[in-house]
């Protein structure tokens, strides 16, 4: 909703000022299609020419991020909690039991509560591989965080590819912009011989896609890759936790103890609060007696 207030805004404060100081759209919107063409045209062959298709789907995918916002909600990071909490007690009470649920967690019936968590491929493996990795005996936790920060680290570089392609078009688009006001003085130097009235309109029409390729930079393009990049790192906290959970068990704290070093972990604002967290683990233990 933010992000289409905030075009919202952006086109009604630039078109809107530039009315009311007197300005004529009709150069403007003589010019813009032909403008767009170019500069817009250009801007999409670059980003083709210097991304995978890999790249150009999930850029075109993580667009909806900027109006959709951050994946994980407050209620998903205290149900993460709570399947942790249920995952490390089976754990330590049945090492034997906690295996055909991290080996078909579609037919768990643990992982089954929480449909919008096993629906992430990526917060399943992570939770599956480390559960499956503590049941192999490894001898050296250590070793087991290293691989966890590794993997996180590769899934917020990989997340990141689109904001990174997003700013560098970005930084294209003034330049392209240029480029097409060139060629409107190109236009214009061809018909030098017209009267003033003329060559005003031609020269404001080769202007309009110097505008553009600012406009669509600045006003569009790099605010769409923050957003994007800003939604990644902050969806990269879910997965962090899990790391956080895993660790301390993987040190031998006690089954509350992990939990609660995840919810001290949590930022604040998704941090569920202890009393409404011991509620649901309360719940969780009355499901399962």
């Amino acid at each position: 909703m933010l992000g289409i207030i905030g075009i919202a805004v952006i086109f009604v404060m630039v078109f809107g000022g530039y009315l009311l100081a007197g300005g004529k759209l009709g150069i403007i919107i003589k010019a813009l299609p032909f403008e767009f063409m170019m500069i817009g045209g250009a801007a999409a062959g670059a980003f083709l020419i210097s991304n995978d298709s890999g790249v150009v789907k999930h850029t075109l995918k993580d667009v909806g991020k900027v109006f959709k916002g951050v994946k994980w909600k407050p209620e998903d990071y205290r149900d993460l909690l709570c399947l942790l909490f249920e995952l490390i007690r089976l754990a330590r009470s049945s090492p034997v039991a906690i295996e055909e649920h991290i080996e078909t967690p579609s037919e768990s019936s643990i992982f089954q509560k929480y449909p919008k968590i096993t629906g992430d491929k990526y917060a399943l493996e992570l939770i599956c591989d480390t559960m499956r990795s503590v049941s192999m005996n490894y001898d050296d936790p250590h070793q087991v965080e290293e691989v966890l920060d590794k993997r996180i680290e590769g899934m917020q570089h990989h997340r990141l590819h689109s904001s990174h392609a997003l700013q560098s078009t970005a930084d294209a688009l003034p330049a392209l912009g240029i480029v097409a006001a060139v060629l409107g003085v190109i236009k214009t130097m061809g018909s030098i011989d017209q009267p003033p009235e003329v060559l005003g309109k031609l020269i404001g029409g080769a202007l309009v896609g110097t505008f553009l390729g600012v406009f669509l930079a600045y006003g569009l393009a790099a605010p769409f890759a923050s957003k994007v990049k800003a939604v990644v790192e902050e969806d990269m906290h879910f997965y962090q936790l899990i790391r956080e959970v895993l660790v301390a068990n993987l040190h031998n704290h006690a089954t509350n103890i992990c939990i609660e070093v995840g919810r001290q972990n949590t930022p604040s604002h998704y941090r569920p609060s202890f009393e409404d967290l011991e509620e649901a683990l309360k719940t969780v233990k009355q499901e399962a007696a």
